[in-house]
């Protein structure tokens, strides 16, 4: 499927080292506590059970995923924004950068400075969303015939063997419906997700390999960024 690039396999398992810096737990707090506006209960609120998979899967400690959901009520939450900026990498990537900061006028500086140190820029709305589609991905690290047959039987689109378990493709309509068939039929999800997934990835090698995959990480690093989306395959 396309959209399944080897950073973003990197960055999953890069995460064990992510949270022991806090970094992870910071931005995973972020996103529980803007799912928790709908409503703090799992349960009934499906955007909050999926970060909180998310949360647990990290090892993020229950004490700190209390305090982001007591957040969804606070002054603090109620300021959180959510914004996409769109940008262009080395070599011609496409990047999708979802943020949740209290302050646009310290992040998107930070988010620029981070583009141009490092071989790319801001692009303007619009001019890279187009070579992209929101899809729902679950991952998994189980894998096999069992994990193919439940996913495909409840509507996935595509199921593809990673090093570290399954990545499963939903349309993003379907994601909860596929998430849930998954965890009924036993299968742990570990996350699950609406990410920006490249139409026609591109593939570098080499110098520009790297400065592409210096650019994700550094933007990455950045607190008030949750997600990163690229064409890169």
């Amino acid at each position: 499927m396309s959209g399944h690039s080897k950073w973003a396999t990197t960055k999953r398992q890069k995460a064990v080292v992510d949270a022991k810096r806090g970094a992870l737990f910071t931005k995973i707090g972020n996103q529980i506590a803007i799912a928790a506006r709908g409503g703090a209960d799992p349960s009934m609120n499906p955007s909050l059970a999926m970060v909180l998979e998310k949360a647990r899967h990290a090892n993020m400690p229950k004490a700190n995923i209390e305090r982001a959901i007591a957040r969804a009520t606070s002054k603090e939450a109620a300021a959180l924004i959510e914004e996409t900026y769109e940008a262009y990498g080395p070599g011609g990537i496409g990047i999708i950068i979802e943020v949740a900061t209290d302050n646009k006028n310290r992040t998107m500086p930070d988010v620029r400075n981070a583009l141009q140190k490092n071989g790319g820029r801001m692009a303007d709305p619009g001019s890279v969303m187009f070579q992209f589609e929101r899809k729902g991905v679950i991952f998994t690290e189980q894998k096999g015939d069992d994990v193919m047959m439940a996913a495909l039987d409840a509507g996935a689109e595509d199921v593809a063997d990673e090093e570290d378990g399954s990545t499963i493709t939903t349309a993003a309509s379907d994601l909860m419906k596929v998430r849930q068939a998954l965890i009924d039929s036993g299968i742990t999800v570990a996350s699950a997700e609406l990410k920006y997934l490249g139409t026609n990835p591109i593939e570098l090698d080499g110098e520009d390999l790297e400065k592409a995959e210096k650019l994700l990480d550094a933007i990455d690093d950045l607190d008030d960024v949750v997600a990163v989306h690229t064409n890169l395959a």
